[in-house]
């Protein structure tokens, strides 16, 4: 078993790479935390013979297990995933969660909707009591259309953000646009979803709801375990 030492993300990080056995399809997630959680993975499959297949969420990370030995599937050659392994940029006291920062919210989604359990790695400080203070809330949207998109996010009250490099837009790997949206808070997460979803143009949101059942802290000196029911709430330690 790898030691669980180093920096907090680093022991998040292997602690998910340590839940993944042989014969698992796995789901891969996209951020910092779970390049340092593919890494380990892929020591664990050279190390000790893993026999495992894994579904990225990214091109970034594809490219990653690639270079680490991890052997890829498509997502559509498979009915489903044992297990999916993905950081958080929030998440609050019911375990709903803000997510897409790095820009793979809508494939994150498609993965976490087809994994049986879903794990999140995060560190200390990405426990929030309210999402949506700090971090902007990603909305994954058309291209086509963008600025009318766009109003109507700010219709629902946010301060909105094209995200783009210079003068050109960013695109995720699926060629879509994404506008980052500042709310004053998100109380009620499962409310605002599916509000932001209504509007044409909107793909996805960054907003998981009720796809943690476990959730990874990494600190300093310790890695802390949290398993989540069906109505998000903590279910044992």
């Amino acid at each position: 078993m790898i030691g669980n030492k180093g920096t907090a993300k680093e022991r998040a990080a292997r602690a998910g790479a340590e839940l993944v056995e042989s014969g698992m399809v796995v789901g891969l997630g996209s951020g910092s935390t779970s390049a340092l959680m593919v890494g380990f993975l892929g020591q664990r499959v050279r190390e000790l013979g893993l026999a495992i297949m894994a579904v990225a969420t990214s091109e970034a990370t594809a490219q990653m297990a690639r270079e680490a030995g991890i052997p890829l599937l498509e997502l559509d050659e498979v009915s489903g995933l044992d297990i999916s392994l993905d950081g958080a940029d929030e998440i609050d006291g019911q375990f709903a969660m803000i997510k897409g920062l790095g820009g793979a919210l809508l494939r994150e989604k498609i993965v976490a909707a087809a994994s049986r359990r879903r794990v999140t790695l995060i560190t200390a400080e990405k426990r929030v009591t309210q999402l949506g203070l700090v971090c902007p809330l990603p909305i994954e949207v058309s291209r086509f259309g963008l600025v009318h998109t766009e109003r109507g996010l700010k219709r629902l009250g946010a301060e909105t953000k094209i995200r783009r490099k210079g003068s050109e837009l960013i695109l995720t790997d699926g060629g879509n646009c994404i506008i980052d949206c500042e709310f004053a808070g998100i109380p009620d997460p499962a409310g605002l979803d599916p509000r932001v979803q209504g509007l044409p143009g909107v793909l996805e949101t960054g907003l998981f709801v009720g796809l943690c059942d476990t959730l990874i802290i990494g600190s300093a000196d310790r890695v802390e375990h949290i398993e989540v029911d069906r109505q998000g709430r903590r279910a044992s330690d």
